[in-house]
């Protein structure tokens, strides 16, 4: 009531249903329509991100080809990758849950990886190796397919500033504590939540957009029941999420919605905020696709997949006729996915071993790799003697864009509360194409000295581009005003703005 208060002083119009929004000094990534009123001749683009190479490559005994649901985390300078290791599948003999061996990697650049010799955990009479944890027993599966995040809720004790949920259906979840990052203890002797399907890499963090816990977990949209041992599995899996404020006392669970999409196999989740915007959840599930294949049976045999990986192929599928990829979905906090995007985040590509079943699982998190780019990880080639975990790029801010072709288009903004002196842009051009930014009122009238004839072309390639005007106006002269800002590109993309 007191904004509203304000501009009817002030003598600034609202229209119905424009309520303003306030972005403080935020910044604000073009990957939904939560900014965006109209668009003409430009559209939202999803980028692809870039195949760097092999990062981690899964080769030791204990974490073999069954290897993955990785984990990255950055802390003080330090990048952090947790995974799921384990032996050979094709002559283990045994299921992932029995030889999931919890691991770790370690980088100060997000390029080079090395495992450490921990010392913590004997395997074959050895304890030079990179095991944090040996698999828990089958009926206390509390180190299945673990997930950690960095507890950065305030007032959190320094032992446990590391948490990990991890653990089975039918059992439950369980959260293991650390304050290190290497050694690792129960939290509780029971699990804390066990009203999901977890054969999978459910993940938790502390929201400081909700200022709650959220986990993020699996279901199956025809299954309701998960109190009783039930392996008829029906319909598409999903994920639903609860909240918590001390991990202990759950909210009831709900399933996420994703906007008149159709239902796809969301296999995981990979739920995030993102590291430069941690109002806005980034999440990049690895998709299956059922009854679909590309490799004949000849070069399917050539790929080597492991037998006991075959072997577990229940009545639900059939894992040569499967293939998968990684998705984009964003969230803004509740029950809702934006799934702006249905394309390929990440594709198989031309490496016959990722067209084999439940490829493309991405690491969950994001993490800065240089001054313009960052950088996410997808596991490859699994239960394949070639199993490896590889690093894709992106610049920074660069999920998506307002992209804009040669032959130009314009883009609106809903009704935004200026804050901060300056107006900074996320944005790259082609040599021949241009961006030009014009404020205008909350009715559409250009704001004096802020039209987009007064407004030099931007060309060129920047992270981040101030927009200033040849009036000479300081944009810090319109803070406090509620006004829409209209850009016109030409060959162009707009990827992220904030005020500063």
């Amino acid at each position: 009531m007191k904004i509203y208060s304000l501009l009817l002083i002030l003598g600034i119009p609202l229209t119905l249903g424009a309520q303003p929004i306030d972005l403080g000094d935020r910044l604000e990534l073009m990957v939904d329509h939560y900014l965006i009123a109209e668009m003409r001749g430009v559209s939202l683009k999803l980028h692809e991100p870039k195949n760097a190479g092999a990062a981690l490559k899964f080769t030791d005994p204990w974490d073999r080809d069954a290897s993955g649901y990785a984990t990255i985390i950055e802390d003080g300078g330090r990048y952090r990758l947790y995974y799921r290791g384990g032996p050979a599948l094709s002559s283990a003999g045994k299921s992932e849950r029995e030889t999931s061996y919890f691991c770790y990697a370690e980088s100060t650049d997000g390029i080079t990886w090395i495992k450490p010799e921990l010392g913590l955990v004997e395997f074959q009479g050895s304890k030079k190796n990179n095991i944090l944890l040996a698999p828990s027993p089958r009926e206390d599966p509390f180190t299945q397919s673990l997930s950690p995040f960095l507890d950065t809720r305030p007032g959190v004790l320094p032992d446990e500033r590391y948490k990990a949920v991890g653990g089975q259906w039918p059992q439950g979840l369980y959260v293991l504590v650390s304050a290190d990052g290497l050694r690792w203890r129960k939290w509780r002797e029971q699990p804390v939540f066990k009203n999901g399907a977890f054969d999978t890499l459910n993940v938790a963090f502390w929201s400081d957009l909700e200022k709650c816990y959220v986990l993020y977990f699996r279901v199956f949209t025809g299954w309701v029941d998960y109190s009783v041992k039930n392996f008829n599995l029906t319909g598409y899996r999903t994920i639903s999420r609860t909240t918590s404020k001390d991990l202990i006392t759950w909210s009831e669970p709900e399933r996420m919605s994703f906007g008149a999409t159709p239902l796809e196999h969301l296999y995981t989740n990979h739920t995030r905020p993102y590291f430069r915007a941690p109002h806005l959840y980034i999440a990049t599930p690895m998709r299956l696709v059922m009854g679909r294949r590309f490799l004949t049976d000849e070069q399917f045999a050539v790929q080597q997949v492991g037998k006991a990986f075959l072997g577990i192929s229940g009545h639900d599928h059939n894992i040569p006729n499967q293939v998968a990829d990684t998705v984009f979905m964003t969230s803004r906090g509740g029950t809702r996915y934006d799934r702006t995007f249905m394309e390929a985040f990440v594709r198989p590509g031309l490496d016959k071993g990722n067209w084999v079943s439940r490829n493309g699982v991405p690491a969950t998190g994001f993490i800065q790799t240089s001054a313009s780019e960052m950088s996410l990880y997808v596991g490859q080639n699994y239960v394949q003697p070639t199993a490896h975990l590889a690093r894709y790029t992106l610049r920074l801010d660069g999920f998506a864009s307002v992209n804009a072709p040669y032959a130009e288009g314009e883009m609106i903004t809903k009704p935004l509360i200026v804050s901060g002196a300056h107006l900074i842009l996320n944005c790259a051009t082609s040599a021949a194409g241009s961006v030009r930014v014009e404020v205008q009122t909350i009715d559409g009238e250009p704001v004096p000295g802020f039209s987009l004839m007064e407004c030099p072309m931007l060309v060129g390639d920047a992270i981040e581009r101030e927009v200033q005007w040849a009036s000479g106006l300081n944009w810090a002269s319109l803070k406090g005003r509620v006004v829409r800002l209209r850009f016109v590109m030409q060959d162009a993309d707009l990827y992220s703005l904030r005020f500063r």
